[in-house]
């Protein structure tokens, strides 16, 4: 005789359980205003900011390529009702996004201030520390789901290991953030000591688009259009996959997980094919690569899933993600730019329950040990 007493089942209880929650790896909050930040400031720097403001390593001058017609490239309905810019408003973030899209946690990527673009690299490290300390006292301890990234500007190795170390005392990060768009390509050993602390803290180093390395953001120069520099954020991408690749930093350091951010994943097999036919052909070059490229690329690498391939047929979109593989990608909606993906709809071909489960939730958790 069963000793299992029989029992109703609960079935809205049922359904919460068993109900996929989303993990976003790319919400963007933005300061409201500096005197948001300045409180975490030296008194130095805080006089330095209202006296001189920002000086980019851009010919961008008091101004940004995003268009008038979505400032601060944000959705229209992303200004909170109470002022301020779109991301700046965590009540009205979580009545937008956090609760109704049922987000389990979401990784913040800060990009106010051009943190990683000052041509002053010590202002550039004061303005990083500040936004660390900001991410913690405005969004983490006022909301849990929302976890921070240590910001750590690649280009002065002395200050970003400085920071790396000061925030992983704090312990409260989940990964370490440096710009795509560098003084060097990032598979340079000028950043080595960077990834070998991230790869002692167990932290992924995430590689968010965007910024300005003091030069041009494509091979040919300066676009003549946002459409332009905002296509060129892919190629930036894919250049420094294969700078990372190809330097051997997978190599170097074989538990270091990286992490591209808002680079879409579309183009991810064809640099990765052609690194292949490269390294077979010029294999004598790059002698410290033990195995092929796409290898690395397949073992250490994650790509966030916005912004979204959408080609004409869903077929093909289904071949990209079956190459990529589901366990390497992680969902992003880039809340709340406008070229913002709502997970309920960012995907024209079906998923697997298994995959659903992979890109919109246990990816992460694994990753960022959630």
């Amino acid at each position: 005789m069963s000793d299992v007493i029989d029992r109703p089942i609960l079935t809205e209880e049922v359904a919460a359980q068993s109900r996929l929650r989303i993990i976003d790896c790319d919400v963007h909050p933005s300061i409201h205003a500096h005197a948001d930040i300045e409180q975490f400031m030296p008194k130095r720097w805080q006089e330095h900011l209202r006296t001189y403001g920002s000086h980019l390593r851009t010919p961008y001058i008091g101004t940004t390529p995003y268009p008038r017609s979505s400032p601060l490239i944000a959705r229209r309905d992303a200004w909170p009702p109470t002022g301020g810019p779109p991301g700046s408003d965590l009540d009205f973030m979580r009545k937008q996004h956090l609760d109704p899209l049922d987000i389990e946690y979401g990784i913040l990527q800060v990009l106010d201030l051009f943190i990683f673009s000052q041509q002053n690299l010590e202002f550039g490290a004061a303005i990083q520390r500040a936004i660390n300390d900001w991410q913690l006292a405005f969004w983490s301890d006022r909301d849990p789901r929302l976890k921070a990234s240590i910001l750590a500007g690649q280009d002065d190795t002395e200050f970003a290991i400085a920071e790396i170390e000061r925030c992983a005392r704090i312990g409260r990060y989940v990964q370490i953030n440096v710009c795509p768009r560098a003084n060097e390509p990032l598979g340079r050993r000028r950043y080595w000591p960077i990834y070998a602390r991230a790869q002692e803290l167990g932290l992924p180093l995430g590689i968010h688009v965007g910024g300005y390395g003091g030069h041009a953001p494509t091979g040919s120069g300066w676009p003549s259009y946002y459409v332009e520099e905002h296509q060129s954020n892919a190629h930036t991408m894919a250049a420094q996959l294969t700078s990372l690749v190809l330097e051997g930093v997978p190599e170097r350091f074989p538990d270091l997980k990286i992490v591209f951010i808002e680079g879409g994943f579309g183009w991810i097999p064809s640099a990765t094919w052609r690194m292949d036919r490269h390294f077979d052909a010029f294999r004598s070059e790059v002698p410290h690569l033990k195995r092929r490229p796409s290898e690395y690329v397949k073992e250490h690498f994650w790509f966030t899933t916005q912004p979204i391939d959408e080609p004409d047929e869903g077929k093909h979109l289904r071949t990209l993600i079956e190459w990529v593989g589901a366990d390497r990608l992680l969902f992003s909606s880039d809340y709340p730019h406008w070229d913002f993906d709502d997970p309920r709809y960012a995907f024209k071909t079906p998923l697997t329950e298994a995959e659903r489960r992979k890109i919109f939730n246990s990816n992460a958790r694994a990753l960022y040990k959630l």
